[in-house]
C-alpha cells in the first residue's frame, strides 16, 4: 500500500469515517500498525459512541479510571 493511501486511511479512521474492519480489509495486518500510524500523524483513535449493550460497563470503567486518577493526584 502506498504511503499516501495508508495515511489517508488512517486519517479516515481517526475521524470515525471508517472502521478497524475496513482497515483490515485494506491491508492493515494488526492494530499496533494502526496505533503507530496514528501516533506518527499526531492523531488519536476514534472514541466509540456511548450506545448499545456495553454502555453501562463502559461507564463503570470510566468511573473507575476517574477515581483512580483522583486518588493518585491527591
Amino acid at each position: 500500500m502506498a504511503s499516501q493511501e495508508r495515511e489517508a486511511l488512517i486519517r479516515q479512521y481517526a475521524a470515525g469515517e471508517i472502521t478497524w474492519t475496513a482497515l483490515r480489509d485494506c491491508g492493515f495486518e494488526n492494530y499496533v500498525e494502526v496505533l503507530g500510524g496514528l501516533g506518527e500523524l499526531g492523531l488519536r483513535p476514534p472514541i466509540a459512541t456511548m450506545e448499545g449493550p456495553n454502555v453501562a460497563a463502559r461507564q463503570r470503567g470510566r468511573a473507575l479510571i476517574r477515581e483512580a486518577l483522583k486518588a493518585r493526584s491527591a
